[in-house]
């Protein structure tokens, strides 16, 4: 099911894309490249964000990383948001997913 699932998806995404390239060998990285302008929404296509600063018309967050590490969400459901919670774990057990945080260091010389 998720094959098929898997499948359908990259034909919807190639529909909407400017270049589309499927290796033909197994494990080979699949390119895709969208342009805003370019881009129509499927029929149906939801949204990612449910529930952060739904008010504003862009969510935006800066931050100075200047020492250590900090852990950002990506999967839209963080309860500390923009910073992660974890809760990405009982989406992706829920759903089969694999989003996880993006994890920023400094390097200390």
């Amino acid at each position: 099911m998720m094959k098929f699932l898997s499948a359908t998806l990259l034909m919807m995404i190639a529909s909407q894309a400017s270049a589309f390239t499927v290796g033909p060998v197994a494990n080979q990285v699949a390119e895709t490249r969208l342009f805003a302008a370019e881009y129509v929404p499927l029929e149906g296509e939801g949204k990612i964000n449910l529930k952060v600063d739904l008010e504003n018309p862009k969510v935006v967050n800066m931050e100075d990383v200047t020492k250590g590490k900090k852990v950002y969400c990506r999967c839209w459901l963080s309860g500390t948001f923009p910073m992660c919670d974890g809760t990405h774990a009982k989406h992706n057990d829920a759903t089969g997913d694999n989003v996880g945080p993006l994890i920023v260091t400094v390097k200390t010389e």
